[in-house]
């Protein structure tokens, strides 16, 4: 390919957008909204992803042992319990560190009365506490810790386990849902913006083949016009979307700041460094493949 010819098509490309600007803008615009509304989805998914994922490092497996069972033995358990893909963490807790924590939980303020008890009352309470890589796996590791030899019991939080991950899956969903339909509205739009401007440019098109022009030269400036007003109607609610959620996660630090020590926002520099080249690609990606789509079912060359 020639330069002179791959500038041409730019050039036209861009005159194509000039031309026909109300279409194009309202192409842009809808663009913008998908991809708006996509960043939005994608900053909310991934705070909720990053909650989630701190709410489970803090959701942990107790497991108590039958009484008598030796200290050779709770370390093998340990030891079994280590091997489990699902354990990320596993901290023993000795009798006496139990009795501690349970005095400072429960007598805090009042630790005389905790000086009554001439012995542990908690002798029997040495555990594990596992914390897991992904919560919805509890379920499984809960059965299999079930079925050791030496285990009395096993606490688990089932109800905050299924919450975790039910309300992870109906997020994504919803989201998916609502992003499909927006990209299918600007893909649409893109088509009939392509598709009015070959019907206008119809009998310079036949002219350019009969002078020799290329398939390439006829095709090419309709795809560069669809991959411009897809960059650009991405290019702009990332400015905005930038600017508006840095402005919120100040504003929530200083005016919210029991809100904001509660809930740890995700920076807008690592945020929107995985943001804006996925949204820079699907405006892009949309842009080609619409001109793409039109060019080839209205462009008979």
């Amino acid at each position: 390919m020639k330069l002179n010819t791959f500038f041409y098509s730019i050039e036209q490309g861009l005159k194509n957008i000039a031309r026909h600007s109300m279409f194009s803008i309202a192409s842009m615009a809808t663009m913008a909204a998908c991809i708006f509304m996509f960043g939005i989805f994608y900053i909310l998914v991934y705070n909720v992803n990053v909650m989630v994922q701190t709410a489970e490092q803090n959701v942990a497996i107790t497991v108590f042992f039958d009484e008598g069972t030796s200290d050779t033995r709770i370390q093998d358990i340990g030891e079994e319990i280590k091997k489990r893909t699902e354990v990320r963490e596993i901290v023993f807790v000795s009798a006496e560190e139990a009795w501690e924590s349970f005095k400072i939980d429960y007598f805090k303020g009042n630790e005389e009365f905790a000086e009554g008890f001439s012995d542990n009352p908690l002798a029997n309470s040495a555990n594990f506490e596992i914390y897991l890589k992904d919560v919805s796996q509890q379920t499984k590791l809960v059965n299999y810790l079930q079925s050791i030899d030496g285990v009395r019991s096993v606490n688990q939080s089932q109800v905050v386990a299924e919450t975790l991950t039910e309300f992870n899956k109906i997020l994504s969903i919803v989201s998916i849902g609502i992003i499909s339909i927006l990209l299918c509205v600007a893909i649409f739009l893109i088509n009939n913006t392509i598709a009015t401007g070959i019907n206008v440019r119809k009998e310079e098109i036949s002219i350019m083949k009969l002078i020799g022009a290329t398939d390439y030269l006829v095709r090419a400036p309709f795809i560069v016009e669809g991959i411009v007003i897809g960059f650009i109607g991405a290019a702009i609610p990332l400015v905005l979307l930038f600017i508006c959620y840095d402005k919120i996660v100040e504003h929530m630090a200083t005016e919210y700041s029991v809100i904001g020590s509660m809930v740890q926002f995700v920076t807008p520099i690592v945020l929107f460094q995985g943001l804006v080249p996925i949204a820079l690609l699907l405006g892009v990606g949309i842009g080609l493949m619409g001109s793409g789509w039109t060019v080839r079912k209205y462009l008979k060359v």
